[in-house]
């Protein structure tokens, strides 16, 4: 069951990914973008009607034309003739990665006990476009009182703990491992 779940999710995300790659490819306007994705995560009842089988297509039509900024509407009813609208907030979620990606910028999470000095965030956002070959860095900043001081960077997959929570644990697992 674990496994049908898991290939589930990889083959929404792949076909999320697809679908931002040609949401971007299409060059739709960023802001019809961002408006089509605050209109279905405000009334998450619309993306139960233009999904359901019940609703006959015309009609989903209709109401894209009279919900969604112009320049995305093709897009969203091409989405829906392929059954995919239900992972709407997938694909946005993807378009914005891929934005991202293709423009070079990599994002990374800051978890730290104190938000950090703007030299600090500036060296971090060398560090970060240095390792990733991006010309731009965009760190969201989170406050974490359990790291007892210092900071965790994660970007995608990578970590660097440089927490004094982090440091006390792996010296218990050194002292624990001899």
């Amino acid at each position: 069951m674990k496994t049908q779940i898991n290939n589930r999710h990889r083959h929404l995300s792949a076909a999320a990914g697809r679908y931002a790659q040609v949401l971007y490819e299409l060059k739709i306007p960023a802001d019809a973008v961002k408006e089509s994705e605050r209109i279905f995560s405000e009334t998450p009842e619309l993306g139960e009607v233009l999904c359901s089988p019940v609703v006959s297509r015309e009609k989903k039509f209709s109401l894209i034309d009279r919900i969604f900024p112009a320049e995305i509407r093709n897009f969203l009813k091409t989405a829906c003739r392929h059954h995919r609208l239900d992972i709407a907030e997938d694909i946005f979620c993807a378009y914005e990665e891929y934005c991202r990606e293709q423009e070079h910028i990599v994002s990374a999470v800051l978890s730290c006990t104190e938000p950090p000095s703007e030299e600090q965030l500036e060296k971090m956002e060398a560090f970060l476009c240095g390792r990733y070959g991006a010309v731009k860095a965009k760190i969201q900043v989170c406050r974490d009182e359990s790291l007892l001081g210092g900071f965790i960077l994660r970007v995608g997959n990578d970590e660097y703990d440089w927490s004094i929570k982090g440091r006390l644990d792996r010296l218990k697992q050194k002292l624990t491992w001899r």
